[in-house]
Order: C-alpha cells, then sequence, then structure tokens
C-alpha cells in the first residue's frame, strides 16, 4: 500500500502539471514496459468500437503487450443489482493475479491528465508487479472485492462515460501515454 499512497501523493502534486510547460518525469528515460491487460464488463460491442479498440492495441504492442478481456455483465443473471455487482465482482476477481498492479476506472477515483497517466504507467513498472491490469466495470460499477484490491483508482472524466466510451478513452490515453514516455510524436 505504500507504493499507493506514493502514487496518489505523485499525481495530487503539480510535478506534471502541462500547463507549467513540464513534461513527464520519465521522459527520456528508459521505462519498464509491464504488459496490460484491460478487463472490461459489458455486452456485446459494436464492430465500429471493436475496429477502435484493435487499433489501439495494435499500436500500443510496439511499445508493450496488451491483452483486451470482455466480461460478461450480470453472468448468472442475477435479479437484483448487488447479486450482479457481486457476481461481475467475483469474475473479475478470478482473472486478477496477486502480482497485477491493478487500476480501477470510477467515477470517483483521481482525475488524471495525459501526463500523469503517463507517470502513472512508468511508475506501475517500478512497483514489482508483472501486468498492468485496468478495469471497467458494468452498469451498476465495481465490486467490494474489487475496491478492496485495487492499487489505484482513476476517472477519465468528470463526466460518467459508458463502459464502452471509457474502453475506448482508456485504450487511446494509454497509447497517448506511451507517446509521452518515449518523447514521441502522436500519430492518430
Amino acid at each position: 500500500m505504500g507504493t499507493a499512497v506514493h502514487l496518489c501523493a505523485t499525481f495530487n502534486s503539480t510535478s506534471c502539471n502541462p500547463s507549467q510547460g513540464r513534461k513527464c518525469k520519465y521522459v527520456g528515460q528508459s521505462v519498464k514496459a509491464l504488459p496490460i491487460r484491460v478487463l472490461s464488463v459489458g455486452k456485446k460491442r459494436s464492430r465500429g468500437l471493436q475496429l477502435m479498440v484493435d487499433e489501439y492495441v495494435d499500436k500500443l504492442k510496439y511499445y508493450c503487450s496488451v491483452e483486451d478481456v470482455q466480461i460478461r455483465p450480470n453472468p448468472r443473471n442475477a435479479r437484483d443489482q448487488r447479486a450482479q455487482v457481486d457476481d461481475e465482482d467475483a469474475a473479475v476477481m478470478n482473472l486478477i493475479r496477486s502480482d497485477d498492479w491493478v487500476v480501477m476506472l470510477d467515477e470517483h477515483g483521481l482525475d488524471l491528465g495525459s501526463e500523469q497517466m503517463a507517470e502513472l504507467v512508468g511508475d506501475a513498472g517500478n512497483t514489482g508487479a508483472s501486468r498492468l491490469s485496468f478495469c471497467i466495470g458494468g452498469p451498476y460499477g465495481h465490486g467490494r472485492n474489487l475496491r478492496e484490491r485495487a492499487n489505484l483508482s482513476i476517472k477519465l472524466s468528470s463526466l460518467v462515460l459508458n463502459h464502452q466510451i471509457a474502453l475506448l478513452v482508456l485504450m487511446e490515453q494509454l497509447y497517448r501515454s506511451w507517446t509521452i514516455l518515449r518523447g514521441q510524436k502522436y500519430h492518430h
């Protein structure tokens, strides 16, 4: 938990505030590229969304291995929201290893800019973890077990985003993070 506290302190500071003209602390440095896994609870994706996600996965493979994992919402067709969240929580937790660095996407999480997201990716490589896992919840959010297990909770926007839009924004920001870390021009 000490590392999580350190990361929170880093993100709440102004050390990487683009408005001050400062660059991400890792620019020009060698960064350990942890494999990235994105766990997303949700219904079948539209073909258009899947094509865009696949495009970012291909771009990210230049920097690190990426796995896009879809988890079916409400796997046991529970009738009430609490049971549905509990079932989704169990499905997500079954896919997380003890040595994963887990980032939960949540509307109440830390509000990061792109430079800070790049620092998150860079910092994760220094945690001793073997994989960086991002978790996008279903329609009723995350369960208690994931909330307790997550090393960090972030939000992608002050707006509430549906899981498909959140996935696309996350993939784009992960690609942007690596271009920042490598000091490269961002290509659309």
